[in-house]
């Protein structure tokens, strides 16, 4: 995957994340007795729309932020990959919230700046090959909770949410994921639970104008996004 913007959550946090698979439904028409059939297919995709992001005339970083961000996502047509939330259903091993890890390298050094490596506290990759369309899956716990059910998970910036189990052996649980898969999946591949990602453009062009305020110093604007299923779709195709 080529190199994507990620939005600087730490920086320009949102007061509230709403993250939604919107269903695609098909409707048979009405019956004689005034129902209407619906099935869903599976090619539902993702809302997320961002409340409420702080940012105060105090801090320049976070207005540059800002301008830099609109700057090079420049409308709709731009892909950003945005951060959803997943702590409150995330299968902590210990059953709670827990940070990311800090580590050094083998030698017990730093990096340069003296930073540590930082490790995911949830681990879970995938059993076998999940091709593209797929709409289930089959996840190995390494370091998590004993229950897969209602997570969400991210590979490549595409994020998927996971239904009731459909089976379990041993340590691999097998389950319904929405949308389908948008790109093949290898074996062995690790699933990112702790901070998932979606890939995204801006629901509107104009997404993200913003109003600078003297009075209350600071502003909190809101700024919606769709999931980039064309992204997928040219990648698929081997368009990109």
């Amino acid at each position: 995957m080529a190199s994507i913007l990620e939005w600087p959550f730490c920086l320009l946090t949102p007061s509230q994340v709403q993250a939604n698979v919107v269903a695609f439904t098909r409707s048979g028409g009405k019956s004689l007795g005034g129902v209407e059939p619906v099935t869903r297919t599976d090619l539902g995709f993702w809302s997320v729309d961002y409340t409420g992001v702080v940012i105060q005339n105090r801090y320049r970083d976070q207005w540059r932020a800002w301008q830099a961000v609109r700057t090079q996502i420049g409308g709709r047509a731009g892909l950003i990959a945005v951060r959803v939330p997943a702590s409150l259903s995330a299968p902590y091993a210990s059953g709670r919230f827990e940070p990311l890890i800090s580590l050094p390298h083998g030698d017990d050094t730093s990096f340069g700046d003296e930073t540590l490596y930082e490790q995911n506290a949830i681990s879970v990759v995938t059993d076998g090959s999940t091709p593209i369309g797929a709409t289930s899956i089959r996840l190995r716990i390494i370091n998590a909770a004993t229950d897969l059910v209602g997570v969400r998970f991210s590979f490549n910036h595409a994020l998927y949410e996971t239904g009731p189990v459909i089976a379990v052996d041993g340590d691999i649980w097998t389950v319904p994921i929405t949308p389908s898969v948008r790109e093949l999946i290898p074996p062995g591949s690790d699933l990112e639970f702790d901070r998932p990602t979606c890939l995204c453009h801006l629901a509107d062009d104009r997404g993200m104008d913003v109003t600078q305020d003297a009075i209350t110093k600071g502003t909190k604007p809101n700024v919606s996004f769709v999931e980039a299923t064309d992204y997928w779709n040219q990648l698929a195709l081997g368009l990109i």
